[in-house]
């Protein structure tokens, strides 16, 4: 099979991990792989290369390039013939290039389940509103959550054609390790007795970092030994407005900010608890990703966080700093066992069963033979 999937570029970001790790795991299953990207030169590029998985650049030159964009990804998609032509962001641009592909099946990617419209400009709102319309045109749909599938079908998307398949998570390289969480600990000045809390996550309103400080100067008030940190970055002017918020509730002695680290799996295991406090998701990676490192997880219940946790973790409401308090306060009693918050993520979110789902319904969706099919866990909060 044949598949050349299409984005944006390969920045760091959880969409294009995922792309990223799709990518190499059908190459090493057999099949023909290229990437084309809109922009080139991302920080991701390397890894496809050392995989030896080609990458196409469409050389856009922004916003406006439109027209000598077109033409170049027709141009490119003609050469190349896919079997697949599997979008991963910007799902509207095979309409155009799908006149010219007749033996080329079309797939849509969906990576989110809440769109807050205020936070998008007139293009955005029109370019989703011509998506909705449009979505029929695809062969498939896949969409990384639950609710991500439930709420594009209520917004038009064709339910026939929409599948779910999560994320993946590479739980070789998250997993626990005591080396990593002494020396991150050590290196930021946490003590043994202290109990740390952490946000990661880029410094953007949809995180909801408010709602995490009122949470947090609550919970001082019976953990004083508490300490909290938030990991990523975001634009600097949002950045100060947060540290001067944070600042005005008395949290500076007991909050500090360490920007994005390269080493997140190690930043995971530092944590005795992690809070994903956003309003709108799909599948979050951070949580998936905490989890595998034994990190049990207090999250909003939104997209399928719910359903990642189980049992394990607790699920709070949304923009509520009282229900986000009580959570955090009953997770840091009851204290699950690491193996088994590792284990829902081994057994039901791994690498796995992403790239054999995945390799399965685009074998079906080819007419190719299938192997063995991995059914994907259902819309419970508890598997």
């Amino acid at each position: 099979m044949k598949v050349l999937f299409l984005t944006r570029a390969l920045n760091v970001g959880g969409a294009e991990r995922q792309l990223v790790v799709l990518a190499r795991g059908l190459r090493k299953r057999g099949h023909e792989v290229a990437v084309a990207v809109f922009y080139p030169d991302g920080v991701l590029e390397g890894e496809l290369k050392e995989a030896g998985i080609p990458i196409f650049s469409l050389a856009k030159r922004g916003r406006w390039d439109v027209v000598g964009f077109v033409l170049r990804l027709i141009r490119m998609v003609r050469c190349y013939r896919p079997d697949v032509l599997h979008s991963y962001i910007s799902n509207l641009v095979t309409v155009v290039v799908q006149p010219f592909l007749a033996s080329t099946k079309i797939v849509w990617g969906v990576r989110s389940s809440y769109m807050d419209f205020s936070r998008y400009d007139w293009l955005f709102r029109v370019s989703y509103g011509l998506a909705c319309r449009l979505s029929h045109s695809a062969d498939l749909i896949i969409a990384n959550s639950h609710a991500g599938r439930r709420g594009h079908v209520a917004d038009g998307y064709p339910e026939s054609k929409m599948v779910v398949i999560p994320n993946g998570i590479d739980t070789d390289r998250f997993r626990p390790n005591q080396q990593a969480r002494a020396r991150i600990r050590a290196e930021w000045g946490v003590a043994g007795d202290e109990e740390l809390i952490g946000l990661v996550g880029r410094l953007d309103p949809m995180k909801d970092h408010e709602t995490f400080f009122q949470a947090a100067r609550s919970l001082l008030q019976v953990r004083p030994r508490a300490r909290f940190v938030c990991v990523g970055d975001g634009r600097s002017e949002y950045r100060v407005a947060l540290q001067d918020r944070a600042r005005a509730l008395g949290l500076s002695d007991r909050m500090f900010w360490v920007g994005m680290r390269s080493d997140v799996a190690d930043v995971y295991t530092a944590l005795d608890l992690l809070v994903n406090c956003s309003y709108g998701e799909g599948f979050s990676n951070v949580i998936a990703e905490a989890m595998s490192c034994g990190i049990p997880c207090v999250v909003t219940d939104v997209g399928d966080s719910g359903l990642v946790i189980g049992e394990l973790g607790e699920l709070v409401t949304t923009k509520d700093p009282v229900s986000l308090n009580r959570g955090m306060q009953r997770l840091l009693d009851r204290k699950p066992a690491a193996a088994d918050i590792r284990r829902r993520i081994v057994e039901h979110f791994s690498l796995e069963n992403l790239i054999l789902t995945t390799e399965q319904r685009l074998l079906a969706l080819c007419h190719q033979p299938l192997g063995k099919p991995i059914s994907a866990p259902e819309n419970t909060h508890v598997l």
